[in-house]
This record gives C-alpha cells, structure tokens and sequence, in this order.
C-alpha cells in the first residue's frame, strides 16, 4: 500500500485532501482547522485575502473556507482573482462569513461561490458540505474518465 494514502473523508483516497483556511479572526481559523483535521483533512491557514493567494500558489489546496470581511484584500476580491486565474478558476471555494443579508449571498454566488455559509456556523455542516463538494469532484473525475478513451 501506498504511504501517500490517507484517511481523507471516506478512506478510498490515494492522498489526503487539503483545505485552506482563511478568516482574520484567529479562533474561527483554530475552529476550521480542529474540525477539519479531526475528520482527516491537512488543513493550511491564511489571516487574509493577499495571504490565501499566495498560499494557493504554493500550496495548491484542494478546497478554500473563505471569509469576506478581511484586511488587504476582502474574501470577494480574492475569490474574483481565484475565479480569473485558468489555474484556479474551477478551485472549491466555501464563504464562511457574517455577511448574511440576501445581496451579499448574491454577490457571493455571482463571484462564483461554490458554498455560502453565514456565521455563526455548526462545524458539522461546514464538514458536510466539504465532504459533498470532494463526493462530487470525485464523481465528476469517474464521469470524465468513463468517456476518454
């Protein structure tokens, strides 16, 4: 067996998946990682926009948790540059955020969000959503690969 394979969320995958984290509040960054890493994830984190950025570039998460109200650069600024760049433009962006009135989950959806969860949130869902989001990249990955030949 391969010592790459870890315990990501169901066991089944060759490596282990990575999530970042950002929020500027440190304790809600501290409360993602716990949960997520519990539940088999390598978690990386990042305090705001121009920071989880640069993090995507150098670590390649396989998923973003994002928050809106940031210093230097806002969580929708940063998932606009996500969304703009051929490298990143299909990266699973989850928005974390207190912003919770109707037009900023528009706003957030029609930057191209995958997820908009309002804070406060119940860690149980921000996992089950994580958890959907990998079922269906994975599903998608099947499909892909039924059709080449």
């Amino acid at each position: 067996m391969d010592r790459q394979r870890e315990a990501g969320t169901g066991g089944d995958e060759m490596q282990q998946k990575k999530i970042l984290a950002v929020d500027d509040e440190r304790h809600i960054v501290r409360l993602i990682q716990v949960n997520l890493e519990r539940a088999g994830y390598q978690v990386i984190t990042a305090y705001d926009g121009r920071e989880a950025l640069k993090k995507i570039e150098e670590e390649h998460p396989d998923l973003v948790v994002l928050d809106v109200m940031m210093p230097y650069m806002n969580g929708l600024e940063a998932l606009k540059q996500i969304r703009a760049n051929p490298k990143t433009r299909n990266l699973p962006v989850i928005m974390l955020t207190a912003k919770a009135q109707d037009q900023d989950v528009f706003q957030g959806y029609s930057y191209g969000v995958d997820i908009y969860l309002t804070k406060p949130f119940n860690p149980v869902e921000l996992l089950t959503f994580v958890k959907r989001i990998f079922t269906e990249m994975e599903a998608q990955d099947d499909e892909d690969s039924v059709y080449k030949v």
